[in-house]
């Protein structure tokens, strides 16, 4: 069974860091990028970085400039160190396999989503 865990949330005051980690298990198969996405109380769940298999990056506006996704050398493993934290960044965060979509630009989870790691960011 393929699973992408998430790890790496806590609590955390504003202006801190933390760096959450995506681990892959199980068999290989084919995606063409990881996403990170995460879910605040009451609000649909949005985009949050990228990182295609080519090592193209892309980021929501939100947190350009103060999150960096990142993998390990073999691959395994996808990283998104979050830096100037804010309350508005306290959310569910969770990583998926992606595969690109019919059009240009798009990508589709494969797997069903996890459960996620709890990131709260103090004020």
């Amino acid at each position: 069974q393929v699973q992408f865990v998430e790890s790496g949330g806590g609590l955390v005051q504003a202006a801190g860091s933390l760096r959450l980690s995506c681990a892959s298990s199980g068999r290989r198969f084919d995606y063409n990028a990881v996403d990170w996405y995460r879910q605040a109380p009451g609000k649909q769940r949005e985009f949050v970085a990228r990182i295609t298999n080519g090592g193209q990056i892309n980021y929501a506006d939100s947190v350009k400039d103060r999150f960096t996704i990142s993998r390990d050398n073999v691959g395994n493993t996808v990283y998104l160190q979050m830096n100037s934290l804010k309350p508005e960044d306290t959310a569910v965060y969770y990583c998926n396999a992606m595969s690109r979509g019919g059009y240009i630009g798009t990508y589709y989870p494969l797997l069903p989503w996890g459960q996620g790691t709890q990131v709260t960011v103090s004020s």
